[in-house]
């Protein structure tokens, strides 16, 4: 989740720095989590996470080879997926409240600073400087502060009013800190029962005050959505996440036809946006054909996996969302549900944010914690890895 606040601070303080640097940190964490994975062993019950990375490899091979390129994103999506859950699923709870405690620690601090000030924030990591220098993203003209162009807002946005642009924290941009907190929930509603008090004022106040000061709409429908579902998650079934992907997708249909010309930076307007695409699709794109074009639906998820993932891979990822998450547990089921809603509902209104390191290791994290937290391994008999 630091590492590029860490790239960031480093590229600004001590050295210029580029987007291989980027790329070679992202693959040494994930060595670094294959190896542990491997070391401990894939046993008969994390065969469902090695097999869908396994499917997700050949429709990698798959598209490269029918677009005569190599395209890699949605498998280096899938393997964070793999390795965190799996990481999860060896973790002890004393090293998942280790996790979440510092990293909302962390996100808490650097997010006061920018509050207090811009220009400290902006000396410690100019975000500004650290995506002109790994993504090629000049900041625009009228861009003098050091933030990140996207995270300025503008007047017509929904804002509660307490800073003048959308915060970032550590993680330079607004909209990684937006699902932060999107994922604060979801480990608040599943662990709820066995944090502390201070723990819990920690989670909390961190996550009302992003939802504050980061002006997103849809973390503030997500969270008062997981506050209602802590109490009405663990009466649904789990499988009854299979239907949330088709219902969401057709909830957007619905609000397409009542308002077929809402555009803009809007609820209806995002949602406008990934339908037009959606019936705009290009059929070769079903089967894998134009993943040269992956790049003109980064804000509209569903449309983004399609081209890069075929519509095998669409539903392989469903199922894995619905089906890999444990459901026997009140605690469970309050965490297969919040996963769901918050992977389909964030595909509809956005892009591939969900699948960052930054979000979706500590995401999985928990997920793959609450898989086994009342069902670990045993090194015997049957339960005895299968490939180790």
């Amino acid at each position: 989740m630091l590492y590029n606040g860490i790239l960031a601070f480093i590229n600004h303080n001590i050295t210029p720095l580029s987007m291989t640097h980027v790329a070679a940190s992202e693959g040494l964490i994930l060595a670094s989590a294959i190896i542990y994975i491997l070391h401990k062993g894939i046993y008969e019950t994390d065969l469902p996470a090695f097999l869908f990375l396994l499917f997700t490899l050949v429709v990698t091979i798959y598209v490269s080879v029918l677009n005569r390129m190599p395209f890699v994103d949605h498998f280096r999506n899938v393997l964070i997926i793999f390795c965190f859950s799996g990481l999860g699923g060896w973790s002890k709870e004393r090293t998942m409240k280790l996790a979440f405690r510092w990293a909302s620690l962390t996100v808490l601090i650097f997010l006061i600073f920018e509050i207090i000030s811009v220009p400290f924030y902006v000396s410690i990591v100019h975000p500004s400087d650290y995506f002109a220098n790994t993504r090629g993203l000049l900041p625009l003209s009228y861009n003098t502060t050091g933030l990140f162009q996207n995270a300025l807002g503008f007047p017509e946005r929904f804002s509660f009013g307490i800073i003048d642009h959308r915060s970032s924290s550590i993680f330079l941009e607004q909209v990684s800190l937006a699902n932060f907190c999107g994922v604060i929930a979801i480990y608040l509603i599943s662990m709820w029962e066995r944090l502390g008090r201070w723990d819990r004022l920690l989670f909390v106040g961190t996550a009302v005050l992003i939802l504050v000061t980061n002006d997103t709409r849809t973390m503030l429908i997500f969270c008062f959505a997981c506050i209602v579902g802590y109490f009405v998650f663990p009466k649904i079934p789990r499988n009854f996440n299979l239907a949330l992907m088709p219902l969401i997708v057709a909830a957007g249909f619905v609000v397409y036809t009542l308002k077929p010309n809402a555009t803009g930076d809007n609820f209806t307007g995002r949602i406008n946006l990934t339908m037009k695409k959606i019936m705009e699709l290009d059929p070769l794109a079903v089967l894998g054909l134009s993943v040269d074009r992956v790049a003109e639906f980064a804000d509209s998820g569903y449309v983004y996996l399609i081209y890069a993932a075929t519509i095998f891979g669409v539903v392989a990822l469903w199922l894995f969302v619905c089906l890999f998450p444990a459901g026997r547990t009140a605690a469970q089921r309050r965490c297969a549900h919040s996963l769901s809603l918050f992977i389909f509902l964030n595909m509809m209104i956005g892009g591939t944010a969900v699948f960052s390191m930054k979000i979706a290791g500590l995401l999985w994290f928990v997920v793959g914690y609450m898989r086994f937290h009342d069902s670990p391994r045993i090194r015997q008999g049957r339960a005895a890895d299968v490939l180790s």
